[in-house]
């Protein structure tokens, strides 16, 4: 299988930045994208140039570390992970435009490379929950009505992997911010710091320069792990809520 890779090469965060045509002739429709970057990094390396940055861990479609722009498409053509996108979703002889995500709030920091440190400050304002310390308790010792428990669980499947923010025309964190709150914010054990939470997470979301929602939906057709849209209603609902409660 060929495939040929315009791959976005920028050397650091000050530098410009373009796009660099890499031909690949030894590809397998079996292969994961990341597995396509890899090869194509031998050959380079086997050249004497430098290897594209790109970031990876698990591989499996959990950590969230993974994620680039496919010819316009955050993940690429699937609504899955990077890595786990094959090369049997494109035909022999494709021109694929690689590029970072694209968003105010994840400046690049090499190659295909972001930084995408502000969902940890987003989560580090209000992704934790007032717990006595001690032994856990018994499973059955705070009862958790059926569709809250659903609710929290649909929105705790987020890996914070930043296709959302991506595949926002404004570069919104609303899907993944929304997400975080409706996991803690549903469950008992979530709800001393509701109204602070929320309030606190989205000020730190807006500090991060992300854009503002305009509930065109991008995101959530590009999130791989299914995050509803009514997560970023629910978001709202709960500002709204601790806005009237502070003042």
């Amino acid at each position: 299988m060929k495939l040929t890779l315009r791959v976005w090469r920028q050397s650091g965060p000050d530098d410009d930045g373009r796009l660099v045509d890499y031909p690949v002739d030894d590809a397998s429709p079996d292969m994961s994208f990341l597995e396509l970057l890899d090869v194509l990094n031998q050959h380079l390396i086997e050249d004497g140039a430098e290897p594209i940055a790109f970031d990876h861990d698990c591989r499996e479609g959990i950590c969230g570390s993974c994620g680039v722009v496919i010819n316009g498409h955050a993940h690429g053509p699937e609504r899955t992970t990077t890595c786990q996108l094959h090369l049997r979703s494109f035909r022999d002889g494709d021109v694929l435009d690689v590029e970072p995500w694209r968003a105010k709030g994840f400046p690049v920091i090499k190659d295909l490379v972001v930084d995408r440190s502000a969902f940890d400050r987003i989560i580090e304002a209000g992704g934790y929950v007032t717990a006595p310390t001690g032994s856990a308790p018994e499973a059955h010792a705070t009862r958790v009505p059926k569709p809250d428990a659903d609710l929290a669980f649909d929105n705790a499947t987020c890996i914070g992997c930043g296709a959302c923010v991506a595949a926002c025309p404004n570069g919104s964190a609303m899907l993944f911010t929304a997400a975080k709150v409706a996991h803690l914010n549903s469950l008992p054990q979530g709800q001393p710091e509701r109204a602070q939470r929320v309030l606190d997470m989205v000020e730190t979301m807006d500090a991060a320069d992300f854009g503002g929602c305009t509930n065109t939906g991008e995101c959530v057709a590009s999130c791989p792990k299914g995050i509803p849209l009514t997560s970023i209603a629910n978001l709202n609902r709960e500002f709204l809520k601790a806005s009237r409660s502070r003042r």
